[in-house]
């Protein structure tokens, strides 16, 4: 492993920094200013857009098999529905989705992504925008806690180690590219129902759910506002010299242990991981973004964050919370339903 004599300075600075300015509040990362500069360390594979441009090819090619299905759970003012579409490489993928009873049409619609190895939740948490008249489609990932399938080899769950599938393979079979396709193809299907309006669909999550909405956001830019918390999924490369693979990022250093314990392919995991690297992506966004960022997380660090912010193009705004760490934080599910009303 190569770190440069800067970033070894900032590594055994990490948790003793102090932001000035900002009433000494202690940071984990790069102070505020230089995270608003920050765009990225991990790198960027040459052929990173012609690799995305065949991924939506093959994704386009594939006829989708919708299924909807009543669900058990109803409720008076919505219906509530299983919904399964084919996405790549013949993955089932299941989707909750809430439909609106006396929402004019068309009307505008949520895509909801959920964070690792989880599941797309409970139904009673998508309510209140069907409430508000909006369509909500909340995906399980591929593999992790739902009703989505993960064909590499089985049916069912793998739930761990989705960032590492496919590093010995060809970039093509990067599990991770895989289910941001399925984020974009979802997107799809919503601005296909008749009942929504396709110029007013939104995105959100938090964690991976951040990094899908990101990531749904660049490969379907019709997304028209997406709202991103503290995102996962960007400057691996980053993490990895902050000493901080650990937790949700833990798997980069079980696979160097594993398979290549004294770093001797280090470079070429790094440029493979770039293909579903965020910061590579974020610049292929049209819609309006309100991202959340906690200056405290030592799990997705805000400098990786940043790293995807700093390369968005189109409308942007960012939420600090300097106490917060990866965790539930006040006021943004508020401030999202805020956001989101601008639908």
């Amino acid at each position: 492993m190569n770190i440069d004599h800067a970033n070894m300075e900032l590594v055994e600075k990490i948790c003793h920094t102090k932001m000035e300015g900002k009433n000494n509040m202690p940071l984990v990362d790069m102070p505020l200013e230089q995270l608003y500069s920050y765009k990225g360390r991990n790198p960027r594979p040459e052929d990173v857009d012609a690799y995305w441009e065949r991924a939506l090819e093959e994704m386009r090619a594939i006829d989708p098999q919708i299924e909807l299905i009543p669900s058990s759970f109803q409720v008076p003012f919505a219906d509530c529905f299983d919904l399964y579409f084919t996405g790549v490489r013949g993955a089932r993928i299941h989707v909750k989705y809430v439909r609106p009873k006396h929402a004019a049409e068309p009307h505008p619609a949520i895509v909801q992504f959920h964070g690792y190895s989880w599941h797309a939740g409970d139904w009673s948490d998508k309510l209140n925008y069907a409430a508000l008249g909006y369509s909500v489609f909340a995906m399980d990932c591929r593999g992790q806690g739902g009703g989505s399938e993960d064909t590499g080899g089985v049916k069912g769950t793998t739930l761990n180690g989705h960032i590492i599938r496919g590093l010995d393979d060809h970039p093509d079979n990067l599990l991770m590219r895989h289910i941001f396709l399925d984020t974009a193809q979802l997107a799809g299907i919503a601005m296909n129902m008749p009942e929504v309006d396709p110029d007013r669909v939104g995105a959100m999550g938090g964690s991976q759910g951040g990094a899908l909405t990101l990531a749904c956001a660049s490969l379907e830019p019709r997304i028209r506002r997406l709202a991103p918390v503290y995102p996962f999924l960007s400057d691996y490369k980053r993490v990895w010299e902050m000493d901080l693979a650990k937790d949700a990022y833990a798997e980069l250093k079980t696979y160097f242990r594993h398979f290549d314990p004294r770093h001797e392919r280090e470079d070429e995991v790094f440029e493979k991981l770039g293909y579903i690297d965020l910061q590579h992506l974020t610049g292929r966004i049209k819609g309006e973004v309100l991202m959340t960022v906690g200056l405290a997380d030592t799990i997705c660090p805000p400098s990786t964050q940043f790293a995807a912010y700093n390369n968005i193009t189109s409308p942007k705004s960012v939420d600090i919370y300097p106490d917060y760490g990866h965790e539930h934080i006040p006021e943004v599910s508020d401030r999202t339903i805020q956001f989101m009303l601008g639908l």
